[in-house]
């Protein structure tokens, strides 16, 4: 929604406070504090032990079934630990237990400094589960923020007093537990709740298995014959959401919330004529609530939906036929849909939970096979990868959802596979894949990039990413390309938000040369070097078009595709274009298209008037962000099979 650093400030100030969505209050009942052995809890006095150990001794400490247990916090958490930092709602650890403070709701994404309710809000006690998980076990909540042990045992006993809340006491059969994982979920809405203790029970059926981000190995074996209890949902006496409006897939929870008019435009997508080819993903850099809250206000801005961290819960705020000003562009938002993430840019893999991706995954299906949208990179872009419209507003385009959004996994959920790692010849075409978990880089994040206020001064870390940098030269110590827009005449960075430098996952680039470990592609109109032994960070690509220049000038490139002004009927005020100066597509290189090219539109709301020009345009991978040329300009190859 808001990553350049001017917005996200803005974004911050101005946001009404919301206290963070959650179930309605409830005692936790029949549940004493189990007493907790020191090595349990991490105490020095034990052996180390695995995570996969601490599930299990968690479990059976408090009878909750072993499988409920890890399909509940791979929904939570995907297994991470986070090394105590806490997510975009205020919660810790692979169980996401939250512990919301005014601090958090003054600085982060709530806005809500100098509210005079502010501690009142802050002490709902749905967004304090960390502190009843501490009553349950006798644990600190220092222990339970940072020990990935004692988180654990405290999210256990937590499912083990909402159990017994539920239904008087706890049981060895995992499919009595749906009440209490519903509960889980802290969803004060019914589909909320239900979605949550679906899909943490369609993770017990099928299973999983993945390596952490700190190199553990974790295994939940599959159980197919588990019965969820979902009739149990009842006794939580939750509120139905209205669904009535909503334009989702029945598998994800959705509710209808509309955005101030001010924040988009009416039409009647397709129908009209306007095609939708592209769907944009942006993360919120605050809260789901005050997101929700923010687009209800006249503000300029909006998307279609929003989607919440915990439970992969969706609100629409847009219809799809009409326009939701998001991605920054007119030309973008006139075809696309844009999809709020909960979750903060700056803040490395952890906002983006497994729930959420698996929503999203759904989510994008089913529109993409409602309008056709091609599941490649160039039409399921991130908030990032979105042309500047002008050149003056190129520099300032946001860089949400950032390095740390999962695009290989999400694209695998989407049924989308890059194939086997490796590289072809020179003029072959590769697509960017390196694997997500073990691509550490290096950032740079400094207080204007973290709305959250915990990043105090600028800071390099290194964490999973889903970019390669890119370099003028075969050599490490080489300088990072310097995008024309953000660093006209000097070296890139490894500035988080800079994005010049960088190639990220799914995108696809053409072949220019090799040497040794290192291989060049085309990018921006220049020549660019990346680390890429044996091919592990590309896989060679195919069924797409290059495009390359049709003469022995360069070719302009644009961010917007409008038709021209002659094209425009007599009363309508025709948009105008010009090509983004810092850019071109000299002779010689080359460029991928994945689609054929389009007409150039546009739309006018007042009158419902949609101008379809005679001209077509390529959207192409051009650097970072995508770009449009003329058809007309340039010759278009196909890709196929053995070129990689």
């Amino acid at each position: 929604m808001s990553s350049s650093n001017s917005r996200r400030e803005a974004v911050s100030r101005r946001h009404r406070p919301a206290v963070l969505t959650a179930v309605a209050a409830l005692a936790v009942a029949g549940a004493a504090a189990v007493p907790v052995p020191a090595s349990a809890a991490g105490g020095a006095a034990g052996a180390a032990t695995t995570l996969q150990q601490d599930f299990a001794a968690a479990a059976d400490a408090y009878h909750v079934p072993r499988q409920v247990l890890l399909a509940v916090a791979y929904q939570e958490s995907a297994w991470d630990t986070h090394a105590g930092a806490y997510s975009a709602d205020g919660g810790y650890g692979p169980m996401h237990l939250t512990d919301v403070t005014p601090a958090m709701m003054a600085g982060g994404g709530a806005g809500a400094a100098g509210r005079g309710e502010l501690a009142k809000l802050a002490a709902d006690p749905a967004l304090h589960t960390l502190q009843a998980a501490a009553e349950l076990t006798g644990l600190s909540a220092a222990e339970l923020r940072s020990d990935p042990s004692a988180n654990i045992r405290g999210g256990a006993a937590l499912l083990a007093s909402y159990q017994k809340a539920a239904t008087g006491a706890v049981s060895a059969d995992p499919g009595n537990w749906y009440a209490a994982v519903a509960r889980y979920s802290q969803s004060g809405r019914r589909q909320g709740a239900a979605a949550f203790a679906g899909r943490v029970f369609a993770t017990v059926k099928a299973g999983a298995a993945r390596t952490t981000a700190d190199g553990e190995r974790v295994r939940l074996a599959a159980d197919s014959g588990v019965r969820p209890d979902t009739g149990q949902l009842a006794g939580l006496h939750l509120k139905a959401a209205v669904t009535a409006d909503t334009e989702c897939p029945a598998t994800v929870a959705c509710t209808f919330v509309p955005a101030a008019a001010s924040n988009g435009q009416v039409s009647n997508r397709p129908a009209n004529g306007i095609r939708i080819d592209s769907i944009v993903i942006h993360d919120t850099e605050t809260s789901y609530d005050a997101a929700v809250n923010y687009f209800q206000q006249p503000k300029g801005t909006a998307a279609h939906y929003v989607m919440r961290s915990s439970d992969g819960a969706v609100t629409q705020m847009v219809p799809t036929k009409d326009l939701a000003f998001q991605a920054g562009n007119y030309s973008t938002n006139m075809h696309s849909i844009g999809i709020e993430h909960e979750g903060y840019a700056a803040h490395g893999g952890t906002w983006y939970t497994e729930a959420q991706y698996e929503a999203t995954a759904e989510l994008v299906r089913y529109l993409a096979d409602r309008f056709g949208i091609p599941l490649d990179r160039q039409h399921i872009l991130g908030h990032d990868n979105v042309a500047g419209p002008n050149s003056s507003l190129v520099s300032g385009m946001h860089w949400d959802p950032g390095p740390s959004w999962d695009w290989n996994h999400f694209m695998s959920l989407l049924g989308v596979h890059t194939g086997w790692h490796g590289v072809g010849p020179v003029g072959s075409v590769v697509t960017i894949a390196p694997r997500f978990h073990e691509n550490l880089q290096t950032v740079q994040i400094c207080p204007s990039d973290d709305p959250t206020g915990a990043t105090t001064a600028c800071t390099e870390t290194q964490q999973p990413s889903n970019f390669v940098y890119l370099r003028t030269e075969p050599s490490d110590t080489a300088p990072l390309f310097g995008d024309q827009a953000l660093h006209p005449g000097a070296a890139g960075t490894d500035r988080i938000n800079d994005w010049g430098a960088t190639a990220a996952a799914g995108q696809q680039f053409v072949v220019a040369d090799q040497d040794g470990d290192w291989t060049a592609v085309w990018y921006g109109g220049s020549k660019v070097w990346f680390y890429n032994p044996h091919g592990c960070n590309t896989a060679p690509a195919h069924g797409v078009k290059v495009i390359s220049a049709a003469g022995t000038a360069p070719v302009a490139v644009y961010g917007s595709s409008y038709p021209d002004a002659a094209e425009y009927p007599a009363g309508l005020s025709p948009s105008t274009q010009a090509p983004l100066s810092m850019y071109t597509v000299p002779a010689g290189q080359a460029y991928v298209a994945t689609v054929a090219p389009s007409l150039t539109q546009d739309f006018f709301a007042s009158s419902g008037a949609v101008v379809t020009g005679a001209k077509a345009m390529y959207t192409i991978q051009y650097n970072h962000r995508v770009a449009l040329v003329y058809a007309s300009d340039v010759t278009a190859s196909d890709v196929t099979a053995t070129d990689g």
